[in-house]
């Protein structure tokens, strides 16, 4: 029977399929499937939102609508049906410690001459929607980390943009999608490039970008660029034209 009632809901835009949210619901409510975090069942899942606070990207909310009623015993029997899993992995994958020799710079590419950074402020939360430098500019939408492995910044990314940064993981993505919709919606921006680290949480800043240039109703072209953690580029995507 369907009820007026609060039930999780995920935004598949932001997930980026890292699983932490699977182990953090006791009901087992939540799987990823096809690389995206899913709801099983509507009766498997108690609106409390326990795995709110393992998203890493803010994918997850609680909603109020209909949906079928929660059932405990359907619970109890879905949980008794799963295969035994193996103890999840615990923490944010882009915490894991790593060590690794720097990469050498190569001969090709000269040595930086200066700043490209044309304005200040920088940070997401802190540039005004109405600042006079996002106007018909080439925006770079860059996670905060990809700015310091990737040792070109200042020669191929930021050369000639606006660089906006930020971390999707520490600040509130809705804040995010909002700033950043209304930005493309008047500032007539030229292109959007967005360049993020090859972690999984850092996805979640494309998937904030793509979904506010959707809202702001802006066909913008958009790029995205991942950057490893030894500061190679490991894959470009056009986007959007």
């Amino acid at each position: 029977m369907k009820i007026r009632r609060k039930i999780i809901e995920i935004d598949e835009d932001l997930c980026d399929g890292c699983g932490q949210c699977v182990p953090a619901c006791a009901e087992a409510a939540i799987q990823v499937i096809d690389g995206k975090a899913r709801l099983v069942a509507e009766k498997y899942c108690d609106g409390l939102g326990a795995c709110l606070g393992e998203c890493p990207t803010g994918a997850l909310r609680i909603v109020e609508r209909e949906a079928e009623d929660y059932d405990v015993e359907a619970v109890e029997v879905h949980l008794e049906s799963r295969p035994p899993a193996e103890p999840p992995a615990r923490g944010c994958p882009a915490a894991q410690v790593q060590t690794f020799s720097p990469l050498q710079t190569a001969p090709t590419l000269a040595a930086p001459t200066g700043s490209a950074l044309s304005h200040w402020p920088i940070k997401i939360k802190l540039v005004p929607p109405k600042a006079p430098f996002l106007s018909g500019a080439d925006l770079l939408v860059l996670a905060d980390c990809a700015g310091v492995a990737y040792p070109w910044l200042h020669q191929e990314l930021l050369s000639g943009k606006v660089v906006l940064i930020g971390c999707p993981k520490f600040d509130d993505p809705q804040e995010y999608l909002d700033k950043l919709t209304e930005i493309f919606r008047d500032a007539a921006v030229k292109s959007i490039t967005v360049a993020i680290m090859e972690v999984p949480c850092c996805s979640g800043l494309a998937g904030i970008v793509e979904k506010a240039r959707a809202a702001a109703g802006r066909k913008v072209a958009l790029e995205q660029i991942v950057i490893s953690r030894q500061g190679q580029v490991l894959q470009r995507d056009q986007l959007a034209a």
